[in-house]
């Protein structure tokens, strides 16, 4: 891959560093901060989370969102952790020794401490704290580092409490340890002063050398990760979470970049091509005799196959925006997030047992010209129906130059990220939606529309995340569960 002119683009690139302390004891309870092996726990209970409106009356979207989906959460509790973790006696006194090790960090970066520190709270439904919220502190502020390519301001140093550590899917949710919730957790976040991936990497090497002089900070897989936020002049900020290699984060500032010029390239031409969107069709008598597997084995157990028309969008869907990764990749994301499997579209039919003739009717059934694709979603009808609808929501925001890809609550995520190799690309995760129409150190973005089919313009956004895997790949299990009925 050529390398862009950054500066012409007009990259603007932020971390988070999350970094956890090497303190005797958790930051709210007397209980030590060893990981423990998921064999070892003592019992296990369970947990729907729901959000709250906050004092202003408000509800967070992402949270909103990801309480859709209605997971249920096992927790898995040791002979090492208390009622405290399990949200079941109010939290004891600060740890000193936390905070003692947060001021030292504070003095490296150059950071000027907060006179007051008050204890927050951060909406989190994604089950990764028993509470529903994450419990934070701002310690200091305006700090600085010195790099290559000059200085990267430190907005915040924050202190919080790690979250629980996710141990596995399950039919009906997530399973979490309680080992890891509570451990010390320092934040640090950079000003969105970082301008090519060499400067991003260099500014994470700077303060992990730093945080790791103190002595006081633990080492090894998952102590430290990274959250990265990108963005171009005319894309969107995204912010990729967890990643733990420092090898990893200018190759996932180079793909990201790619992928948004590749979908502003997307939107041209959409826009060209009056690009628009139909409304969700019910096809499944097209595929009543089909070989196709997946879709045949979601008929036979009473489901349906939904479609919907992408007018214009022939080619585009297909078309690859990072490595192995394409804009059909995206919408499946999204799909996925409603429990299913991922979507067949045209661009890549006939294939997985479907056949010409089977794409020739599905084309017909929705009214679909040469120029226009189709998606399909094959699953139970409550699965299959959401899936295509958040499809349907989704492209608006390809067509406009946007990216839900940013969490929905710094966590979770995702999982926002492919990392490990040398050719990291990001994809779709849950997590906190980040600022709407502005990006830090920037202007307004680009605000294109899509005409629907219909004539009704169509908007709304879904933020949330699932592992890696292609359009119509059947590999990814689905997590509906029932309707969340409780916040604790």
């Amino acid at each position: 891959m050529s390398e862009y002119d950054y500066d012409e683009l007009g990259l603007v690139a932020g971390l988070e560093i999350h970094q956890q302390l090497d303190t005797e004891t958790k930051l709210f309870c007397a209980c030590p901060t060893t990981l423990r092996e998921p064999e070892a726990a003592a019992k296990t209970f369970t947990r729907y989370l729901h959000p709250t409106r906050s004092e202003l009356g408000e509800i967070d979207e992402a949270a909103l969102e990801e309480s859709r989906v209605g997971r249920q959460f096992e927790y898995l509790a040791y002979d090492s952790t208390c009622l405290v973790e399990e949200d079941d006696e109010p939290p004891g006194r600060v740890d000193s020794e936390a905070i003692a090790t947060t001021l030292e960090i504070a003095a490296l970066l150059d950071m000027t401490v907060a006179d007051q520190v008050h204890v927050m709270r951060k909406i989190v439904v994604d089950g990764s704290n028993t509470t529903g919220f994450q419990r934070t502190m701002l310690v200091a502020s305006d700090g600085a580092i010195e790099t290559d390519d000059g200085p990267v301001g430190i907005e915040d140093l924050m202190l919080e409490e790690e979250s629980a550590k996710r141990i596995a899917e399950t039919d009906s949710g997530v399973r979490y340890g309680l080992d890891r919730l509570g451990i010390p957790l320092v934040e640090i976040g950079t000003r969105p002063d970082i301008r090519t991936p060499e400067q991003a990497r260099e500014a994470a090497e700077r303060i992990g050398m730093l945080l790791r002089s103190t002595g006081k900070v633990k080492r090894g897989l998952g102590s430290i990760r990274q959250d990265v936020n990108v963005s171009i002049a005319e894309g969107a900020r995204v912010e990729i979470k967890g990643v733990q290699s420092l090898d990893d984060i200018d190759d996932i500032v180079r793909n990201e970049v790619r992928r948004q010029v590749e979908l502003l390239s997307i939107v041209d031409e959409l826009d060209a091509r009056d690009a628009a969107v139909g409304e969700p069709q019910d096809v499944s008598d097209v595929f009543a005799d089909t070989d196709s597997g997946v879709i045949g084995g979601a008929l036979g157990g009473g489901g349906k196959a939904m479609a919907v028309r992408l007018a214009g969008f022939d080619g585009l869907v297909g078309r690859e925006i990072q490595p192995d990764r394409r804009l059909g990749t995206e919408f499946a994301d999204h799909a996925a997030r409603q429990g299913a499997g991922g979507i067949f579209h045209t661009d890549e039919l006939p294939a997985y047992g479907v056949t010409e003739e089977e794409v020739e009717d599905l084309r017909a059934a929705v009214g679909a010209e040469p120029d226009d694709a189709v998606a399909l979603v094959a699953d139970d009808p409550e699965t299959a129906g959401l899936a295509i609808e958040a499809v349907v929501e989704r492209v608006p925001a390809a067509a406009a130059g946007r990216s839900t890809d940013v969490p929905r609550d710094g966590r979770a995520a995702g999982r926002a990220r492919r990392v490990g190799d040398r050719d990291a690309r990001t994809a779709h995760r849950e997590g906190r939606a980040l600022p709407g129409r502005t990006r830090a150190g920037r202007g307004p973005r680009r605000a294109g529309r899509l005409r629907p089919a219909n004539g009704v313009v169509r908007g709304g956004r879904r933020d949330g995340r699932r592992p890696d895997a292609r359009c119509g790949d059947p590999r990814i299990d689905g997590d509906g569960a029932p309707p969340g009925r409780r916040a604790r």
